[in-house]
């Protein structure tokens, strides 16, 4: 087995079930908006996701718990509302053995689009923090709204490693795969509802994945 120097995993859908943020966004802050404009819910949804579309994803805002609490100016402290739906963060079945497997060869890392404040709860409590050496998150440690040749090449810089040995894999078949490739790391497309067709670079969840990057002249390398 070739031994790596590191493997990135991004979070959501990837390692976390994409439930928490989700409800987060979309029932816990509109819960909060209808308690202090005294609104129905579905009211207050539709407001608040119309102020979401209005600023769009192509703003740092648009990722920033901080900046919707002060703009909608709900009730209570952002931390709580994080805090109280811990119980819907649900890592994947295979993800604990997966990463227990994988850091006794390589150093993990979490990259992810997500701010910072959804990262840490998140890898926390599906009680997988120790096995990173570091996460990142494009929106809070470097101003990117989205995963860049740059981000990944920024992340590579600070863990003192080459593109080359690097992998990664993520459910994002642009930022989680063409991006990271086209700098040379070696990314894996993670489709666990078969969306697209299966190819060599495609893996139906982290088990695959893992047994691929452990031993690859198993499998044909698209990324050489």
């Amino acid at each position: 087995m070739d031994k790596k120097k590191l493997v990135s995993f991004d979070l959501d859908s990837t390692l976390v079930d994409p439930t928490y943020t989700t409800f987060v966004w979309e029932i816990g802050i509109p819960r909060l908006y209808a308690t202090k404009y005294n609104i129905s819910l579905s009211e207050a949804t539709s407001r608040v996701k119309t102020e979401y579309e209005r600023i769009g994803d192509s703003a740092l805002e648009w990722y920033d718990i901080k900046y919707w609490f002060e703009y909608f100016k709900l009730p209570g402290r952002w931390e709580n509302l994080l805090e109280e739906h811990r119980d819907k963060i649900r890592p994947f079945p295979e993800v604990k053995g997966v990463v227990e497997d994988l850091v006794q060869y390589y150093d993990l890392i979490v990259t992810s689009n997500a701010a910072r404040e959804f990262v840490e709860v998140e890898i926390k409590e599906a009680g997988i923090e120790d096995y990173f050496t570091r996460i990142f998150s494009a929106t809070s440690d470097f101003g990117q709204v989205k995963k860049t040749p740059q981000f990944y090449q920024q992340i590579c810089n600070i863990m003192a490693t080459k593109p080359s040995n690097a992998i990664h894999v993520g459910d994002h078949y642009e930022f989680d795969y063409v991006v990271p490739r086209s700098l040379g790391i070696k990314a894996y497309y993670l489709d666990r509802d078969g969306r697209k067709p299966k190819a060599s670079f495609t893996v139906k969840d982290l088990r695959e994945f893992a047994n691929l990057i452990k031993y690859p002249k198993a499998s044909i390398d698209s990324c050489q």
